[in-house]
């Protein structure tokens, strides 16, 4: 096991009805007016939205609303949030949503008291300064209610980056009410479980040694989380499997998973491009990926997918290469069951344009990238090729 420090100062206040504190929350951490970041109209449909802001209003906390934050969020909403802010004096960012929205307000929230570019953060500058961030989450998924990342995606040249500021970015709480996901379309939730359960396999293979404990977790929250999942497939209202899906997206990515050991986030890498250039559902283009890498990594270093598919996917197979693949094909299964693509053809692209994917993936990632086995652009190709 490596050496680690972890911190995970995000307050996690999680049930029926917390949405309505999120006004105590702010008042708590010292806001005084914050904007409200939303994406599309079911916020403001189911009534959340007015919760909110009547919580705000009772703890005398003012507000703006900043809305239209589409998934695979763009710059151009930043910006438009950065200026919204300064105008406006916000001293706090309030995400409202799920990951697209958390993640605008991240840039947002770092971009506001930063006098250049705020891509400037994701060409590498450090960030320095931000306001604080508040969330109340609607889609378990992405988990970044619980992490220091942020993923944007830049219009002109249609880059997708992601930046980490484990501490400044991290959320100062977030508000979970696993009823605020009772009425989201399956597609939403099936393409989430697959964004939690890749969150978690970047951080299980991995080269680092003696970290039992993590895989352990690893593998349980793996088998929970597919177990859950049917759950609310077959009984979209069941209150604790909604519950366990919402905290699980969580667990996945605030970082316990991870201490000690080095991730890889190659295929995240991969799928950016996949989401960026052809504009899918993150967690649905993750479900495609994931199995291509798994089957690449099989023929040059199965020891890891081999230990994953017997402890999570029960299979009895002494060798290494053989377990790893009848592991890939459990994995595959489920995600059919999931109603998720597994393929780039199901999932719309029947012809991809992959010396396009190969080109942009190591422009924005380098080569090699990753660190399970780094990838070179061969190596990437062929695994586009094996989504296919």
């Amino acid at each position: 096991m490596n050496n680690f420090f972890f911190c995970s100062p995000t307050k996690y206040i999680f049930g029926r009805d917390v949405e309505n504190e999120a006004g105590r929350r702010i008042a708590d951490e010292g806001g005084k007016k914050a904007l409200i970041v939303i994406g599309g109209g079911s916020v403001v449909r189911s009534g959340l939205l007015d919760r909110v802001t009547k919580s705000l209003d009772e703890a005398g906390i003012a507000h703006t609303l900043l809305s239209g934050i589409q998934p695979n969020p763009v710059d151009t909403k930043v910006y438009e949030g950065i200026r919204q802010a300064r105008a406006e004096k916000c001293d706090f960012i309030l995400a409202v949503g799920g990951g697209s929205v958390i993640d605008t307000s991240k840039a947002i929230a770092a971009g506001v008291p930063y006098d250049g570019d705020f891509w400037d953060f994701f060409m590498g500058k450090p960030v320095e300064k931000a306001l604080p961030v508040g969330v109340v989450l609607t889609i378990p998924a992405a988990g970044s209610e619980g992490s220091g990342n942020t993923v944007i995606t830049r219009l002109d040249g249609l880059h997708k980056i992601s930046i980490r500021s484990p501490y400044l970015l991290r959320p100062k709480f977030a508000l979970m009410n696993p009823e605020l996901t009772y009425t989201l379309p399956f597609s939403q939730t099936a393409a989430g479980v697959a964004d939690m359960m890749s969150h978690i396999f970047e951080r299980y293979f991995s080269q680092t040694e003696g970290v039992e404990i993590t895989d352990r977790l690893c593998e349980g929250a793996l088998k929970a989380i597919m177990a859950e999942a049917l759950k609310i497939k077959a009984t979209p209202t069941d209150y604790d499997a909604r519950a366990n899906i919402m905290w699980s997206g969580t667990v996945a990515h605030n970082g316990v998973l991870g201490v000690g050991r080095q991730e890889d986030w190659a295929s995240h890498g991969l799928e950016h491009e996949l989401s960026a250039v052809y504009g899918v559902t993150h967690g649905a283009g993750l479900a495609v990926i994931f199995p291509a890498w798994m089957t690449f990594m099989a023929d040059c270093q199965p020891q890891r997918g081999a230990q994953l598919a017997r402890r999570v996917f029960d299979i009895v197979d002494d060798d290494d290469r053989s377990a790893a693949l009848k592991g890939i094909e459990r994995l595959k299964a489920f995600y059919r069951e999931m109603q998720l693509p597994t393929t780039l053809a199901e999932l719309g692209i029947p012809e991809p344009d992959i010396d396009l994917l190969v080109k942009k993936v190591h422009e924005n990632k380098g080569t090699p990238f990753g660190f399970y086995r780094p990838l070179f652009p061969a190596d990437s190709r062929k695994i586009y090729e094996l989504a296919r």
